[in-house]
């Protein structure tokens, strides 16, 4: 089949478009900025466009000649009113999906119960029925937690339970969740592709377990080799509260955590298989919540998160590329340079800069940074827990702590945008130059466009710790490359 696939940045719609491949479809993927896919290991075997999918021309243009939508975006975490965003990209797709002459169009929504829903339910809900009435036979599928390697779900149990030896924990811990895994979303949502098209309507989905959210941590423990965690519930704790305390406690950022945690609040079970019907169960059955906690810890622990929660952009971040320096003439930017010579070969250089950040950290006054990461927690950022998806290897529009790679030449140069709350832009540059009389030369580059008073200020308020933290970062870094492999 001809599909054109939404979300191929994203968690879900980044698995899924290989499997596609895989499965013999022909794949278009409508991306913002294709470069954001420049290194994915599957670039090649689709065919990417560029467009805004609120504009219905870029839309138009991408589902000519296609046969099957999957319809995978989501704003939860870029704008605060992702409600009205989602509705009126989804409205756009269901027309232009009715005005090619689509046969199906596959949506992936989330289990909610009867009665008023949170936020972050209602915006799914909404978007579902939009494309349900869009006249296109349409396969809504409606999943609860999903259970996978980098899903914020996942993300969030792992790092409450890892983190808290004893759990205060509001009421909802106590609800009945019914969690499903990746791996059977995926297989859901690509057999989806081949429904009769006299079938337009809701699916839910789950996997086989209905555990209440707590008994879901200890799960978790026991696979992770941890003691369960005792629990108890503090009516005290609202959502909101329980957000802010996601926020702190796990790389959740404040404006993911407080939607998630709004859709706890109720019962998140399957009311209906009626999906096998059409579709059998996967080979093998349906992947219990133990199993899938076993196969998400194990992509971790070997370093082979394919997608991330963390892949979708922050927020407030800046989404352009830093300007180029002709461009600064007549704007307001301050820099911090430094040059570092060193005795190690630029490829071992790059090795220690490729590996900057996460376990690694960042090679100076690992305190100070701990101590930025918590303050930008505190007003609702994404802090310095983040990580990184892979032990050594870094690709384009991967998230490090508080940063993202907003460019990579590998073995020369890593420009990495800030992504914590600040009054204006930063970006850090680090490069890597074989040295003219053998050896190398680091160079590393700060560059912030401060936004009014307010971010001059920044500036020069942080500029004490400057030469501290940045010669720290030159000086370590040049002798962590230098150091005798271990």
């Amino acid at each position: 089949m001809r599909i054109l696939l939404t979300g191929a940045t994203g968690y879900l719609g980044g698995r899924l478009a290989p499997r596609l491949v895989e499965a013999g479809h022909e794949v278009r993927v409508i991306v913002r900025d294709a470069e954001r896919l420049r290194d994915v290991p599957w670039a090649d075997q689709v065919e990417i466009v560029e467009g805004d999918l609120a504009d219905p021309d870029a839309v138009r243009s991408a589902m000519a000649g296609r046969e099957v939508l999957y319809w995978l975006v989501h704003s939860m975490a870029q704008t605060r009113d992702f409600a009205s965003a989602e509705k009126r990209v989804a409205g756009i797709a269901a027309r232009e999906a009715a005005r090619a002459g689509l046969s199906r169009i596959v949506y992936l929504g989330g289990l909610h119960p009867d009665g008023p829903l949170s936020e972050h339910l209602s915006s799914r809900k909404a978007v579902g029925d939009i494309l349900l009435a869009s006249g296109v036979p349409t396969a809504a599928l409606q999943a609860g937690i999903v259970i996978g390697s980098g899903s914020a779900s996942f993300e969030m149990i792992r790092h409450l339970t890892d983190v808290l030896p004893y759990m205060p924990a509001p009421r909802w811990v106590r609800n009945f969740v019914q969690p499903i895994a990746v791996r059977d979303v995926l297989y859901y949502l690509i057999e989806a592709a081949e429904l009769p098209p006299e079938v337009s309507r809701t699916f839910d989905i789950g996997g086989p377990d209905v555990w209440r959210y707590g008994q879901m941590m200890n799960g978790y423990a026991l696979e992770a080799g941890l003691p369960q965690r005792p629990i108890a519930t503090l009516p005290v704790l609202t959502p909101f509260l329980a957000s802010q305390w996601v926020n702190l406690v796990t790389p959740i950022p404040r404006a993911l955590a407080v939607p998630i945690i709004s859709s706890l609040q109720h019962d998140a079970v399957v009311r209906e298989h009626d999906i096998e019907r059409w579709i059998p169960d996967p080979p093998g059955g349906l992947t219990g919540y133990r199993r899938a906690v076993r196969l998400a810890l194990d992509k971790v622990r070997l370093g082979q998160v394919e997608t991330s929660w963390q892949d979708s952009d922050v927020e407030g971040a800046p989404s352009d590329p830093i300007p180029s320096d002709p461009d600064w003439s007549g704007h307001t930017v301050y820099t911090d340079l430094r040059e570092q010579a060193s005795t190690a070969s630029p490829e071992r250089l790059w090795e220690v800069v490729e590996g900057i950040g996460g376990e690694n950290g960042w090679y100076s006054l690992p305190l100070a940074w701990a101590l930025r990461g918590w303050a930008d927690k505190l007003v609702g950022g994404v802090g310095l827990r983040r990580g990184r998806r892979h032990r050594s290897r870094l690709e384009r529009g991967d998230a490090l702590d508080f940063w993202r790679v907003e460019e990579i030449e590998r073995g020369r140069l890593l420009r990495l945008r800030a992504e914590m709350k600040l009054p204006g832009r930063a970006w850090l540059e680090l490069r890597c130059d074989p040295g003219e009389d053998g050896g190398s030369v680091y160079r590393q580059r700060a560059v912030y466009f401060p936004a009014g008073l307010s971010g001059r200020l920044y500036w020069y308020a942080i500029l004490p710790f400057h030469g501290v933290i940045f010669s720290g970062m030159a000086n370590r870094i040049t002798a962590a490359a230098e150091a005798p492999a271990e």
